[in-house]
């Protein structure tokens, strides 16, 4: 092992926490070693909101279920092998549930209370005023939040106009909010100078319905004013905004026009902003190379923060990719992705403070890793921000906040309609077989998930 691999184990240990798997550890575990379960669950998931009553939800929790332990070829159970202990289970549920109808309403109503309580989990509020005791909680538990609020791609004007209201209103509603909390040096301010206390993250996809991969700078131009007048409360409330990054169609437009706003001298002192870089694509480490020299030559005195992922559609882009005859974009195996993503974290910590780095990932070891990097580069522990998803990452987040690091919760808020697909990927990314928190709730030795990828 190297110097480097036994720091970044130490660190993975130290941040591990209890070994002891908990029920929902449990429950993700049972997902992942069962696809046609997980289908199942996650269409009653996309359905429910749609549904008129919890009798038309049990009928469809039915006939997914029974459809999930139904046999298939060689008369195994859909999606998992001959010897499933599952598919009696599935099968007599689903015929409960369609067959009494004494049961049929209490079944719907578990059902929605169920997904209801999965989207609580990952949701923060319906709006930004009811997520506020929530976001105040963690930042009197030393972390800081970002707030996202849900919704998909537009699809009319009048669609990107509403978006771009709510995400004024947040800001307004967010910078008031945060001016109550108490005092936390350790994120307040790094070597770069003082940080935001209210944070947004906004989707240029939802600014406006032109974002076309073949008229760009129709999409562009639409979206521009909408995101300079954000831009400009930001600044005026002290807030910071992050432009996020979606599926890559929408890449080229979203980091053109961010960084082109950026560039304008009303933005030369502020307000905080940041975009996203994804590691999962095969090219990420050239739009690192662009973003850095961006920084460097920018004649902007406030720090551009980047937020490090994975990446969350990876599904979406092999998949289309391989309907087209392509070469999918992101790398077909997750250890290349690990692998791209520790190359970068270095690359993007020399270049403090023009840019602020923010590592968003559950991976322990690629957590570790960003925490060894930065001490490695001299720098603080302020200097460095470490980023979970609320509802998946929160035993991360206390450790590392215990561990007096800078960390920050993306939180959706929202209502459920607009936040299934967000609900559902989430979904998807925890219980994917080779994924950090799936492979962990399996039992996967420690020493195993910290070695290098």
């Amino acid at each position: 092992m190297s110097a480097l691999d036994g720091e970044i184990a130490v660190w993975g240990r130290r941040l591990a926490g209890p070994a002891r798997p908990s029920a929902r550890d449990r429950a993700t575990a049972l997902l992942s070693r069962d696809p046609a379960l997980r289908a199942a669950l996650f269409r009653v998931v996309d359905v429910a909101p749609a549904c008129d009553g919890p009798g038309e939800l049990a009928d469809h929790l039915a006939a997914y279920l029974e459809e999930a332990a139904r046999p298939r070829g060689g008369g195994a159970p859909a999606g998992s092998d001959a010897g499933s202990r599952l598919a009696p289970v599935l099968a007599a549920a689903g015929a409960r549930v369609a067959g009494s109808r004494a049961g049929r309403v209490p079944a719907g109503v578990a059902a929605r209370l169920a997904v209801r309580a999965t989207a609580r989990r990952f949701i923060a509020g319906a709006t930004p005023a009811a997520a506020a005791p929530e976001l105040g909680r963690l930042w009197s538990a030393g972390i800081a939040s970002t707030v996202d609020l849900l919704g998909e791609a537009t699809v009319t004007a009048a669609e990107g106009r509403a978006y771009a209201a709510r995400c004024a209103d947040a800001l307004d509603t967010l910078a008031a909010t945060a001016a109550r909390w108490p005092p936390a040096p350790l994120l307040e301010a790094d070597a770069a100078g003082p940080l935001p206390r209210a944070s947004l993250s906004v989707k240029v996809t939802a600014l406006t319905p032109l974002v076309r991969p073949a008229a760009p700078e129709r999409g562009r131009a639409d979206a521009a004013d909408a995101l300079r007048d954000l831009l400009r409360r930001a600044r005026d409330h002290g807030a910071h905004l992050h432009v996020d990054m979606e599926s890559l169609d929408a890449r080229e437009l979203v980091l053109e026009l961010a960084l082109e706003l950026l560039s304008e001298r009303e933005f030369r002192d502020g307000p905080s902003a940041g975009i996203v870089v994804q590691a999962y694509l095969r090219d990420s480490e050239q739009q690192v190379d662009r973003v850095l020299a961006w920084a460097r030559a920018a004649d902007r005195s406030a720090s551009l923060t980047v937020r490090l992922v994975k990446g969350a559609y990876w599904d979406q882009e092999t998949i289309e990719a391989l309907h087209r005859g392509w070469t999918p974009p992101v790398w077909s195996r997750k250890g290349d992705s690990d692998r791209c993503f520790e190359r970068i974290v270095p690359r993007l910590l020399a270049a403090f403070p023009a840019v602020r780095t923010a590592v968003a990932t559950h991976n322990l070891r690629s957590v570790a890793h960003a925490i060894v990097a930065a001490r490695r580069a001299g720098l603080a522990p302020a200097d460095l921000e470490l980023q979970v998803l609320r509802g998946l990452g929160d035993e991360l987040a206390a450790a590392l906040a215990a561990e007096r690091l800078r960390v920050r919760a993306y939180c959706p808020v929202g209502d459920l309609v607009a936040g299934m697909a967000y609900l559902v990927r989430r979904l998807l990314e925890n219980t994917a077989n080779d994924s950090f928190l799936a492979t962990r709730a399996t039992g996967a030795a420690l020493d195993r998930l910290l070695e290098a990828p």
